[in-house]
């Protein structure tokens, strides 16, 4: 089978193990399908900007072109550091956007996917996060009406927390092997002052996700399209937004939103 267009970022489906769709063109791909199978990808050359279509040489932010990237909502400051939204003001690039995306219900939470992690996310994109930064474990901390807030908190808890995933060992299988996120989370409430614990959230639920992985490399390497337009092999996993091949090559979908591919299954 050939699949040929434009790809973005792998849908997911969170089942007894996470289910994933490769956006290709118009058709979409089953990838748990075509797991032990060898597959060829080829970049051809081209690259469309995520947002607006147009053709680009090269692609900011994981998709844009850079007119795009610069004035664009999706790209504004605080999708990287929610701490310095201001859409709260009244300032953003879109407040349209801004309505639907930074002033709606935000989530800190702790998650395990290499080592133990703060971070933040809008409540609508639970858990797509969470599987999209290959969270084998994760639990609620804090509960925002703005996305302002939860990146105060989450400055506020990088004292005590890290919010950083080391791919590597998740892509690997090496995540930390002890951990209690019940008791990670009462740490990280002793850690918020003033108003911030207000927002604590007391549901201790944790969200477990177990993805489709025959088996993990002991090392790998990131594959690079840009530099080596052509590669073949054997998927032997998918995490985060990872595919993972039998021979320790790994590629990372999302990095190569509007990217005109052609695969061969």
């Amino acid at each position: 089978m050939i699949y040929k267009g434009n790809i973005i970022k792998m849908r997911v489906e969170n089942d007894s193990t996470v289910i994933y769709y490769l956006p290709v063109g118009e058709k979409e791909i089953l990838m748990n399908d075509i797991l032990e199978k060898r597959i060829l990808i080829k970049y051809l050359g081209k690259i469309n900007c995520i947002k607006c279509g147009r053709e680009t040489k090269t692609s900011f932010a994981q998709g844009y072109c850079y007119p795009c990237f610069i004035s664009a909502p999706e790209t504004e400051e605080c999708v990287i550091r929610p701490e310095l939204c201001r859409a709260h003001e009244g300032i953003a690039r879109d407040m349209e956007f801004a309505k639907g995306h930074c002033l709606i219900s935000h989530i800190v939470y702790i998650a395990v996917s290499s080592d133990i992690k703060v971070g933040v996310t809008r409540q609508t994109q639970i858990p797509v996060r969470w599987i999209d930064q290959g969270a084998s474990h994760a639990i609620k901390l804090a509960r925002t009406p703005n996305r302002y807030l939860a990146g105060i908190i989450e400055v506020s808890l990088k004292k005590v927390l890290q919010d950083k995933t080391n791919w590597r060992h998740m892509l690997t299988g090496r995540i930390i092997e002890t951990f209690n996120l019940i008791k990670e989370k009462e740490i990280a409430k002793s850690s918020l002052t003033g108003d911030l614990r207000k927002y604590f959230d007391e549901d201790n639920e944790i969200f477990s996700f177990n993805y489709p992985v025959k088996q993990y490399p002991e090392k790998v390497k990131s594959i690079n399209l840009d530099k080596s337009p052509e590669f073949a092999g054997e998927l032997s996993g998918i995490k985060g937004q990872y595919l993972i091949f039998k021979d320790g090559n790994v590629i990372n979908i999302r990095k190569y939103g509007g990217y005109l591919i052609r695969i061969e299954v």
